[in-house]
């Protein structure tokens, strides 16, 4: 399971600004030309994205897939998508994909997507640039209002069933919620929050909890469930920013893609992208 970033909560104007501190605009007086210079030659950017993260990217569609081919397209390259495997934290993902490669033989990329923009972990991996925040995830809890009309504590589930990826955050804490006290009651065999979700619209269960992303996408626009923030002490509702990563020396190459997401957020094209998936787009 990927550590949880800290929050640190953006309004839409301010994701420039952001960026500056992340490190990006700091840089522009001494980036180094180079790994432009080199996916320009080649004619392609390598982007690496997490298998089959619904709605983000599954089977070869979904946001971060549009994403990718939009800034591809910004450097007026092809684009060359890696699809990956999360290892055992996010430091391993960047290890694996970002600055050094796979033991297995494949990667780095160019740059990797839904990095959590989070200051501990940039800290922790000097071999990478962690900036460009596009999305703002959290945990929630969906629920039918016919059985669940009102959720001011997890308490108000009484004995209902819950369908929760068991190897997720949200499974994480649901399982520990209130000492325990929900254990009985969770379906963790989902693979995902989606499939939790899907359970929860079939009826199987009376709630799902999971990402926003993940529930929204399949519950979208139904009237008959509520999505909220999970009732939690153990997370800070306002959630965590996502972005990208390259390599730390590829300074020239982060400017460009933070230039590239600028414009995507001013143009209104990459709300577009979160509403095509089925998704309410956060300002990071």
């Amino acid at each position: 399971m990927h550590t949880l970033p800290s929050s640190v909560q953006l309004s839409r104007r301010n994701c420039l600004r952001w960026a500056a501190a992340a490190g990006v605009a700091a840089l522009a007086g001494t980036a180094r030309a180079g790994a432009i210079e080199k996916i320009r030659a080649r004619g392609t950017l390598s982007v690496a994205i997490y298998q089959e993260m619904p709605p983000f990217h599954v089977a070869g569609q979904g946001i971060d897939v549009e994403l990718a081919q939009a800034l591809a397209g910004a450097l007026d390259v092809k684009l060359s998508l890696l699809p990956f495997q999360a290892d055992e934290n996010m430091r391993d993902d960047l290890r694996n994909m970002v600055w050094r490669g796979h033991y297995l033989g494949f990667g780095p990329a160019d740059v990797l997507l839904h990095v959590p923009v989070d200051r501990p972990l940039m800290n922790d991996t000097p071999q990478a640039l962690i900036f460009a925040p596009y999305y703002r995830e959290r945990v929630v809890l969906a629920r039918r209002l016919d059985r669940l009309p009102q959720m001011e504590t997890l308490s108000s589930l009484g004995d209902a069933k819950v369908a929760v990826s068991g190897k997720t955050l949200a499974g994480w804490l649901m399982i520990g919620a209130d000492n325990g006290a929900y254990r009985g009651q969770l379906d963790t065999q989902p693979k995902d929050g989606a499939e939790a979700a899907r359970a929860l619209q079939r009826g199987e269960v009376a709630a799902a909890a999971g990402l926003a992303s993940e529930m929204e996408s399949v519950l979208h626009g139904d009237a008959r469930f509520a999505i909220a923030p999970l009732p939690s002490v153990r997370i800070q509702r306002n959630g965590w920013a996502v972005g990208m990563a390259v390599k730390k020396d590829a300074t020239d190459l982060a400017q460009a893609l933070q230039a590239s997401v600028n414009a995507l957020v001013q143009g209104g094209r990459l709300q577009k992208m979160f509403e095509g998936g089925r998704v309410a787009w956060q300002a990071p």
